[in-house]
């Protein structure tokens, strides 16, 4: 995901850049449209939410199937991106995550 600099746990520069404290090797951008269908389903299921400290970004995790995960990443304004990446990888990214102090998981 772009929004990640190993240097800046949590820092915002404006731009999201830096906030998430992990990297997927290769993510997926969704669409908009698709991305808030897909997290919407019945068959979705959410693992967290978390709130950057310093900010009010915010990122939630949702199980779509065995293999695959949604990411939505909701800036300060509202706006929602919406990123698939592999289950195998979001559990390390949580992993990180849970341990970053500059997220709070509230969910």
């Amino acid at each position: 995901m772009t929004t990640h600099d190993p240097q800046h746990d949590g820092e915002d520069h404006g731009d999201g850049s830096g906030l998430l404290p992990f990297e997927f090797v290769q993510p997926s951008r969704l669409r908009w449209e698709w991305g808030s269908r897909v997290v919407d389903d019945d068959e979705t299921t959410l693992q967290g939410i978390w709130r950057h400290t310093g900010s009010s970004w915010n990122l939630s995790v949702f199980r779509v199937t065995s293999e695959t995960v949604v990411v939505r990443v909701r800036t300060p304004v509202g706006r929602e991106r919406f990123y698939e990446a592999l289950q195998a990888e979001a559990q390390s990214a949580l992993s990180r995550l849970e341990g970053a102090t500059s997220w709070r998981r509230t969910a």
